[in-house]
């Protein structure tokens, strides 16, 4: 009995022992480095839709290619590739082959890192589908099929040696034949649409051989298309493939600039090559300027005409020659020298006599100092410079590089100007009949100090190259508003004072197209100081006679013909609070939107967080009214894709808890099936069970709402620690899943929600002059409502946020004691000394962004100082009680590291609880993974010992000394 009793016991404890080891577990910051999942832009289906391939990488975890075929899930293969961090894989077009890169395994990196060894090199593997064929290829760095021919590999190998010359080894693998040939010195390379020609350009040593050239496919023929001891780049093929421009770049060693010039190739049958050379060109090409290697080169579409960037010519600096020792002036010099002190009568003496030698080797010297002077290293800040001087720096190398479109026409054999230094920007529409000019430098002082966009726009000619103004001082409070194409290039549709009209180019005429109709396009959501935003319109139907447009919620379909009548396409989104967001494009090739075929739309439910897909069908004229829903679920589904040759779709959908997967359909989206494998340890960790969508009002009147994110193992009933979060409006993320990962700010809510967290996400709307105010006002009320829940543990809440959000989550401590713990990354904290200081990262400064975009006050401190006061934690400070952990970064070029500074200084004076965590070199985000990795765990630990009573670690509890840090980095490195 004893006995049966004992195996009974222990036969229970190996159940146990095997359930423990088998059921999910909290992921820890650890496990995130080996979790392997699919990247964005990782799966990919061939042309005929027969095959789907999709990678999983991870960041320290060696990754896989996944093939198979879509009908048959058993077909599945797995292939290693390495460690990757972007990874590299192709269908051919005809859906026979894939191609696809392998990477150096983690641990070969790791060991050649510390060996300091030279760069590892990657390979190539090519399998014909369906089959057991691959053949691998050694020591690559890039790879293409040739389109649409699908009858080569181009395989660019990597450049070894040869010295100055730009070009390497291009191999060309005959997949036919499976022989390979080599292209020496190749610089650049593009096949055309349909795969039949080759161009490409050598980069020899010592310019020999240097050359355009032309490879035919079918008959492996080459023709030297123009050699001669230049660089030839930019090679540019038309859209259809039937011709190719590209530049032509020769060194003059009396300029810093390269002389250029510009080839156009067609007839590709019998190569007729055009070459226009600017210097040889001096009664119609200004010789102050030169073609630009910044500017790609192209046909007009009638191939009549190619277009290309000019720059001005810069002279070189002269070095200054050596001049060689004249002894015969030098003779004469001291005769003089002599001379002069000889006829000296004030010389009385020896000593009178060293003073008057004296004297003149200090002349001497004084002429050699001036010669030699150094100049000084400065800037003089102006308050007339249209832009900062730090702005001027970030753009030095772009202004520097600058170029104005031109153009040659072939034909009349004629060099044409098309903008200069007055009109900086220009756009050629398309069919290259017209050009849409614009400039801003009148405004742009005005616009880098209160944020309020104007332009001038210009419609320029291009047969005659003629400019006309079309705007003076155009306002643009969005994108929504800029000129956008026709089509057929012949008309502008463009956003003015709420309404969307029309420009005629060839009529010259202005129409309103909104007036009539019962809604606004003005984006009334949008809180930031513009006046009158409107909703981005969807854009031009392909044959130029619609333009779609959106309300917010309803697309409408608006004709350039007064004979017909704008139509509500969607009918039902105002109504049932759906937003139909944007149409998706299923042809790369489209022009323009094909109101002959169905139009696919996104849709987004505003209350209830749903998403999906619906369709419009075509009529006899645009499309008929009345959205058709295809999927409407609540889970965050998008992504729609089409194969290129068949009518195979795929989406995407997700959950909070559920990785991002594909789905595999038809056109009706209906009986969707799960094609991919997305994070495939998964099962192996605890998630979030679920989520909860919250509705509140704000303390002024704002319906909102928030997503509350439950903990894994959550027990209806229990309370839990909570973290919130926040970042202006973010509970549409509600169905989002959040891959795990090290992220530059330390935040991963799916890690949180695994070790026992709630998370609430909580939306925040702006009031003029209280952005710090405002989020009081949203935060507030929302944290309420969600306690009304029971899941969250009043005694036990979190802020943390970034930028942005750090400065919410720096203002809300001064406001409220009711958060135990707060973190903020990056925090603004002083908004009066902020608006003065300078974005580092693009050199502006910051008062636009709070006159114009997030800071949402009107006019600087000075005439609205009690509002700035109000809104600035820093003048709140003596209010803080909450413990705070601050991460702000001495190269922090978003917002300075002085706030930062500023406002831990001023806690510590007055002996709050705040730690400030600061990465030497790192920017706005933490880049580093080192770093990543070290912030995530910190952070963590931080809430751990608020919100959950865990001990405080030391480097918490009392700081860690400067002479120690070293120790106490290497014992928590990972």
């Amino acid at each position: 009995m004893r006995k049966q009793l004992l195996l009974l016991w222990l036969f229970a404890l190996t159940v146990q022992v095997a359930f423990a080891q088998d059921a999910p577990k909290p992921m820890s910051w650890k496990d995130v480095a080996t979790w392997k999942s699919m990247p964005s832009g990782g799966f990919k289906l061939s042309p005929d839709g027969q095959w789907l391939a999709y990678v999983l990488t991870g960041i320290e975890a060696d990754g896989e290619l996944i093939l198979q075929k879509t009908a048959d899930p058993a077909s599945k293969k797995s292939f290693p590739i390495g460690n990757a961090s972007f990874a590299s894989f192709e269908f051919s077009d005809n859906s026979q082959l894939i191609a696809f890169k392998e990477y150096p395994k983690f641990a070969e990196k790791q060991a050649n890192e510390k060996a300091k060894g030279k760069p590892l090199k990657e390979k190539l593997h090519l399998i014909k589908l369906g089959s057991e064929d691959k053949k691998t290829f050694e020591g690559v760095s890039g790879f293409s099929f040739n389109n649409e021919a699908a009858s080569h590999l181009i395989i660019n190998l990597p450049k070894e040696g040869n010295g100055d010359a730009k070009g390497s080894d291009l191999l060309i693998y005959h997949l036919a034949t499976g022989k390979s040939q080599n292209l020496g010195n190749v610089r650049e390379h593009a096949a055309n649409k349909a795969g039949t020609h080759l161009a490409y350009s050598v980069d020899a040593a010592n310019s020999q051989g240097n050359g355009l050239y032309l490879l035919t496919m079918a008959s492996n023929s080459i023709q030297v298309l123009d050699s001669d001891e230049a660089g030839y780049q930019s090679i540019n093929w038309t859209e259809k493939g039937e011709a190719f421009a590209a530049l032509k770049m020769k060194k003059d060693k009396k300029y810093k600039q390269d002389k250029g010039a510009v080839l156009g190739v067609k007839n590709l049958s019998n190569p007729q090559v055009t070459l226009y050379e600017p210097a040889k060109d001096s009664t119609g090409f200004d010789q102050k300027y030169t073609i630009s290697p910044n500017r790609r080169p192209m046909w007009s579409e009638d191939l009549t005409r190619l277009f290309y960037g000019i720059h001005p010519l810069v002279l070189a600096e002269k070095e200054s020659p050596k001049k060689a020792t004249n002894t015969d002036s030098l003779k004469l010099a001291e005769s003089e020298n002599l001379a002069k002190i000889m006829a000296d009568t004030t010389i009385k003496s020896i000593a009178d006599l060293q003073k008057a030698i004296g004297k003149l080797n200090s002349s001497k010297s004084d002429d050699k100092k001036a010669n030699d002077a150094k100049k000084p290293e400065m800037t003089i800040w102006h308050w007339n410079d249209d832009r900062l001087q730090s702005r001027q720096q970030v753009m030095e190398n772009m202004d520097k590089t600058y170029s104005f479109w031109a153009m040659y026409d072939v034909t009349g054999k004629k060099h044409f100007a098309l903008q200069d230094s007055s009109m900086r920007d220009l756009s050629l529409l398309p069919y290259q009949q017209f050009a849409l000019g614009s400039d801003q430098q009148a405004y742009e002082l005005d616009i880098n100090l209160n944020g309020q966009t104007y332009r001038d726009y210009f419609i320029v000619d291009l047969k005659t190259g003629a400019k006309t103004p079309l705007f003076e001082k155009f306002y643009q409070p969005s994108f929504a508003s800029m000129p956008r194409p026709s089509t057929d290039g012949k008309k502008l549709l463009y956003g003015k004072d709420g309404h969307f009209y029309v420009y005629d180019i060839t009529a010259k005429t202005h129409t309103n197209l909104t007036e009539k109709l019962p809604v606004s396009m003005v984006d009334v959501e949008d809180d930031h100081n513009v006046i009158k935003p409107l909703y981005n319109p969807l854009g031009w139907s392909s044959d130029s006679r619609y333009v779609l447009v959106r309300d917010g919620w309803d697309i409408w379909q608006i004709p350039m013909s007064a004979k017909e009548t704008p139509l509500n396409l969607t009918q039902n989104g105002k109504k049932e609070k759906i937003r139909y967001q944007y149409r998706i494009s299923l042809d790369s090739d489209e022009k323009g939107i094909d109101l002959t075929k169905t139009v696919y739309l996104r849709t987004y439910g505003e209350n209830t967080k749903k998403s999906g897909f619906a369709t419009l069908s075509p009529a006899k004229s645009g499309l008929t009214a009345g959205a058709k829903t295809l999927l409407w679920e609540d889970a965050n589904i998008q992504g729609l894709t089409k194969a290129k040759k068949a009518a195979v779709y795929t989406f995407t959908k997700e959950k909070f808890n559920q990785p991002t997967q594909v789905y595999l359909t038809d056109a009706t989206l209906a009986n969707a099936k799960q094609v991919t494998e997305n994070a495939p340890d998964a099962g192996k960790f605890a998630w979030s069970i679920g989520v909860k969508l919250i509705d509140n009002v704000t303390a002024k009147g704002d319906s909102l709402q928030a997503a509350l994110f439950l903990p894994a193992g959550y027990v209806e009933g229990q309370k839990y620690p909570t973290v919130v979060y926040y970042y202006e409006k973010l509970s549409q993320t509600l169905h989002n899943w959040s891959n795990p990962g090290y992220s530059g700010t330390g935040w991963s809510p799916s890690l949180y929600t695994s070790n026992g967290y709630a998370v609430l996400i909580p939306d925040i709307v702006y009031k003029m002059d209280d952005p710090g105010m405002s989020a009081v006002w949203a935060v507030l009320p929302a944290v309420d409502a969600a306690i009304k829940t029971g899941v969250i543990d009043e005694n036990k809440m979190g802020l943390h946020g970034h930028s942005w959000g750090g400065y919410q989550t720096s203002f809300l401590i001064t406001q409220t004691t009711r958060f135990k713990a707060a973190a903020a990354g990056a925090p603004l904290t002083n908004m009066i000394s902020m608006y003065d200081l300078i974005y580092w990262n693009s050199g502006g400064g910051n008062m636009s962004i709070f006159e114009a975009s997030q800071g949402r006050f009107f006019g600087g401190p000075w005439e609205n100082w009690e509002a700035y006061e109000r809104n600035s934690p820093i003048y709140h400070v003596k209010n803080v009680q909450t413990p705070l952990l601050m991460l702000h970064n001495d190269k922090d070029g978003a917002v300075d590291f002085t706030q930062g500074v500023e406002y831990y200084n001023a806690l510590r004076r007055l002996k709050k609880p705040v730690i400030m965590v600061q990465y030497l070199g790192e920017n706005h985000g933490l880049g580093k993974l080192e770093n990543r990795k070290d912030y995530s765990v910190r952070m963590m630990e931080f809430f751990d010992h608020h919100l959950k009573g865990l001990p405080a670690p030391e480097w918490m509890s009392k700081g860690v000394p400067r002479l120690k840090l070293g120790e106490h980095l290497e014992e928590r490195a990972f």
